[in-house]
């Protein structure tokens, strides 16, 4: 089987999981701080938090890219691993925009090229990560390399990927969920 293509992303997002208000999106992440995740010792929430908090230190003034690392994940239990990315994406767009829905279905690739492109990064990678690796397409070849380097938000997606990898920290203290809301309505807010 093969992941999903973009047309059969939209067609593929349960409306329950479709968002048109980040009311919706508050509401959605305020149910995965019950959600396990694959990382042992992490709800979905605790690693969204976490993402969120070092994209902030690395970039204190990109609230889209913040909130990315708040929602790159949040069709991660909804749907198979390999395409947890897309079908996220268009599940946020209509709140956040481009920008924010691109950072979101551009970070499993930005895994993809991080270990061909970085020789220390896959050393980085958890042993869950390293498993969804191969079922994510694995290693770029040089054609997808390529692509990717030529997508305007590529950098960016590499920083959420870093900072993804950096959030799965049990019992790490980062602010919660309300310290959150007012960047969340700020970013949607400002969606072209």
């Amino acid at each position: 089987m093969t992941p999903m293509q973009a047309a059969d992303v939209e067609a593929f997002v349960p409306l329950a999981t479709r968002f048109n208000h980040v009311d919706e999106v508050i509401a959605f992440l305020t149910e995965l701080g019950t959600s396990p995740m694959t990382e042992p010792g992490l709800v979905e929430l605790d690693h969204a938090l976490q993402c969120a908090a070092e994209l902030k230190a690395i970039r204190p003034d990109d609230l889209a890219l913040q909130v990315a690392g708040l929602v790159h994940d949040i069709c991660h239990g909804r749907c198979h691993i390999r395409d947890h990315d897309r079908v996220g994406a268009a599940a946020v767009r209509p709140v956040f925009g481009d920008r924010v829905a691109n950072l979101v279905a551009l970070h499993v690739d930005a895994k993809r090229y991080l270990v061909v492109a970085d020789e220390n990064y896959r050393a980085r990678l958890s042993a869950v990560s390293l498993k969804t690796l191969e079922l994510q397409g694995g290693t770029m070849d040089a054609a997808e390399i390529a692509a990717f380097e030529a997508h305007p938000d590529a950098q960016d997606a590499c920083l959420l990927r870093k900072a993804d990898e950096a959030a799965k920290e049990p019992g790490r203290d980062v602010p919660g969920l309300d310290a959150w809301i007012d960047t969340l309505r700020h970013v949607a807010a400002m969606r072209p």
